[in-house]
């Protein structure tokens, strides 16, 4: 059953999801908004690749234990909200927690889907969910590409990042792209993902690292698929943030150079 879904706005786009009798969604920890009353909210402690699972390590305490254990490792929030109509169609409510677009993926059970792992925001039921990492020699490299999640199964995911999306097939382009590693978002699990140096070791290239603002590491993707890309990273939504906030509010007043000077 695909997700009805609207998605609302345009600099903090919202999505407010139809759900029917008895069907269940589940969401990040803090990407709820509102919901009608009639759809119950419960949280639990438990990755849906355990909820959905059952068998191996992926059910049980033991499974819940190791679905947690990975989150915690990667960052994330241990657990998952789940919201159920009862009586009736429902409405829920979720968005992502920076200025920017949404985006639904339609999972068929033949591919899945990679996503960076503050991207997620809700999915059906029978979408699975769980941790990836990319590796060791990835993940020192490339910092923010070393954890991922992934998503399997059939249904609807909603994921979100910053700024605007664009759409990209490195097929299109030779066969293989390289990406700012705080820009990609989600990538399907066609495509191989990896990190390398933005060049040879030398003068130059220690000046693009130091000064160029994309590190010495850039991600690529290898292959056909479809990938996601945010024309806005986190680091930099960040930088901005901090450059122009002032220490305090009553910096002006007490200071008449202030407005020059300041911050």
């Amino acid at each position: 059953m695909t997700l009805s879904h609207k998605i609302i706005g345009n600099a903090m786009q919202m999505a407010v999801c139809q759900i029917a009798d008895g069907q269940t969604i589940y969401a990040d920890a803090g990407k709820f908004l509102w919901k009608t009353v009639n759809v119950g909210i419960e949280t639990h402690i438990a990755s849906q690749s355990s909820a959905a699972g059952g068998g191996g390590a992926g059910g049980g305490l033991l499974g819940m234990a190791m679905n947690a254990g990975k989150r915690m490792l990667a960052g994330e929030s241990i657990a998952f909200q789940y919201f159920t109509a009862r009586g009736g169609a429902g409405l829920v409510s979720v968005a992502g927690t920076l200025p920017g677009e949404m985006r639904a993926l339609e999972l068929d059970g033949t591919r899945g889907w990679f996503a960076e792992k503050d991207s997620f925001v809700c999915a059906e039921g029978g979408v699975t969910n769980d941790i990836a990492f990319s590796g060791l020699r990835a993940g020192f490299k490339g910092g923010e590409g070393f954890v991922l999640q992934k998503f399997g199964g059939v249904g609807t995911v909603l994921i979100a990042g910053a700024g605007n999306f664009i759409d990209i097939n490195p097929a299109k382009y030779g066969g293989k792209i390289q990406v700012h590693t705080g820009c990609l978002v989600a990538f399907e699990d066609s495509l191989k993902y990896g990190v390398e140096r933005v060049g040879a070791l030398n003068a130059q290239t220690i000046v693009t690292g130091l000064l160029g603002g994309n590190g010495f590491n850039l991600a690529t993707l290898e292959g056909d698929g479809n990938a996601i890309l945010q024309s806005m990273t986190i680091d930099s939504l960040a930088h901005a943030i901090v450059q122009h906030a002032h220490l305090g509010h009553d910096e002006k007043a007490s200071n008449p150079l202030g407005s020059l000077f300041g911050g």
